[in-house]
């Protein structure tokens, strides 16, 4: 079987004599920066697009106006955020913008537990920073939307809820929840999309090549948002995380969410493990050509 000569991209593109010289610099001194850097790009390019869809259909449904936003148009925001942050920032980190995948990959793939505490750092400074920027960007509308909650006596009631102009933001159940069920619909929806993340970055998968990759795993998540959100669905530790602080900055203490905010922060790491290892038992197999 004859193999393809590789070449470099500056012999096909050559580039400036100055961007050459950072990016020596940049590979042997500073790629651990670069790396969280690019963690941090993927979070934030995620949740920028998915806070954004939300922020138009909660504000849309408080202030009365008609199609301005659906749980299909967030759906489709998170998967192309997610394809987005794949295809921008994986060639850099290894594009795993989510604890949970951090830290299978320190469990199984022997990642350094320096490095990965590193990337969830970075990974949820990502969603906090694209939290606050949804916020200054929708900001009129926001406070007309608070402001037409305290005039119909419903502030106390919706404010802190997915419905409520906070939930742009945290992520919150509906009033009356069972937390079980809750727990449960997190659990599953995670194992789903740690099963389809293993599955189309594991080499041996012929069917899921470089270029479908970013689609497949984004579908997988658009897949969760369509059909259980409305349950209650964080599906990514850093998404929870980064989206609660921006709510606790902007909104003070009664943002922090009960109980439900550690059952959002935590579940998608042990379903992600499972789903991990289930997929190293029942389907990885290294005698698979490539």
């Amino acid at each position: 079987m004859q193999h393809q000569e590789q070449i470099a991209v500056y012999e096909v593109v050559p580039r400036p004599a100055i961007f050459k010289l950072w990016e020596r610099t940049r590979n042997r001194q500073l790629h651990w920066l670069v790396e969280c850097i690019a963690e941090a790009t993927g979070t934030f390019l995620y949740t920028f697009a998915g806070a954004g869809a939300t922020a138009a259909y909660v504000l849309g449904n408080i202030l009365g106006i008609p199609g301005l936003g659906s749980v299909l148009q967030i759906g489709i925001a998170y998967a192309v955020g997610i394809a987005l942050a794949l295809a921008v920032c994986l060639p850099t980190s290894h594009g795993q913008f989510n604890p949970g995948i951090t830290i299978h990959a320190v469990v199984f793939h022997g990642l350094p537990p320096f490095k990965a505490f590193r990337y969830i750092i970075f990974q949820i400074f990502g969603a906090y920073i694209a939290c606050l920027l949804v916020y200054v960007q929708y900001k009129q509308l926001i406070h007309a939307a608070v402001d037409a909650l305290k005039e119909k006596g419903t502030y106390d009631a919706m404010m802190f809820t997915s419905s409520g102009p906070a939930g742009i933001f945290g992520l919150y159940v509906n009033p009356g929840s069972n937390l079980g069920y809750v727990l449960l619909n997190e659990f599953v929806c995670d194992f789903v999309l740690g099963l389809v993340i293993f599955a189309c970055s594991e080499p041996g998968n012929n069917l899921s090549t470089p270029t479908t990759v970013p689609w497949l795993i984004s579908l997988a998540y658009g897949v969760v948002v369509w059909g259980y959100a409305p349950i209650g669905l964080a599906a990514n530790s850093a998404r929870d995380l980064g989206g609660r602080f921006a709510a606790l900055t902007l909104f003070g203490k009664a943002a922090s969410g009960g109980n439900y905010a550690a059952l959002a922060a935590l579940t998608n790491i042990p379903a992600t493990l499972l789903a991990g290892l289930f997929y190293e038992l029942v389907f990885n197999d290294s005698t698979r050509s490539t």
